[in-house]
């Protein structure tokens, strides 16, 4: 049987669950296990979780800390990218001022 957390917390998001725990070797030593669980609808309406899990340990955790901070910066700069390049900046109207809709009588539908 695997040892108790010593310090749990969950994020619910959706269908899947995150657990991150923190644990304690035989001999002292802390890890965290990060587990994601997903939950699967059967075609009978019946469901069931499927599980992965990732054991972090004390010497991979410096490592593994900034390399996390480092992808998500770069995701957080690429959203902001991204918003920037949607952005329309021209004072100028779109179409040349002219309607993006037509008009429509639903009789003719």
């Amino acid at each position: 049987m695997e040892n108790e957390a010593i310090y749990s917390k969950v994020l619910r998001a959706g269908r899947r669950t995150y657990f991150f725990d923190v644990r304690e070797t035989k001999a002292g030593e802390h890890f965290i296990t990060i587990t994601e669980s997903k939950k699967f609808t059967n075609d009978d309406g019946s469901f069931h979780f499927k599980k992965h899990k990732i054991y972090l340990y004390k010497e991979d955790m410096t490592e593994f800390q900034e390399l996390l901070a480092e992808s998500l910066q770069f995701i957080d700069k690429s959203n902001k990218r991204d918003v920037k390049e949607a952005t329309i900046e021209t004072d100028e109207p779109l179409n040349n001022g002219t309607s993006q809709f037509t008009d429509v009588d639903f009789d003719d539908i």
